[in-house]
């Protein structure tokens, strides 16, 4: 609602995208002397849901904690919010 607010009024004009990557999971694992298979394994992840963290694709909340849990650590400690060179227009409403 905040949102659709402050685009009516003209305050906002464009919304940047987010993408999120996980490279600091691995590298965190390294650090902690935990492989991927290793990490993975005691986390309870399939191979397709380890595969998304490896290309940086969204996978669950449920995913992070199992992964926070095992590596002891919170989600700043694995993940990083980019910018994603997308912006979005905020087009006006016609009426």
């Amino acid at each position: 609602q905040l949102y659709d607010e402050y685009s009516r009024n003209g305050l906002i004009n464009e919304v940047q995208i987010m993408k999120v990557s996980y490279k600091k999971t691995v590298g965190n694992g390294a650090e902690r002397e935990i492989g991927k298979a290793e990490l993975r394994k005691r986390a309870g992840l399939s191979s397709a849901t380890f595969t998304k963290l490896r290309k940086n694709q969204e996978v669950t909340l449920g995913v992070m904690l199992k992964i926070a849990e095992v590596m002891q650590c919170n989600a700043g400690d694995m993940m990083d919010f980019l910018p994603d060179d997308k912006v979005i227009p905020v087009e006006e409403d016609v009426e």
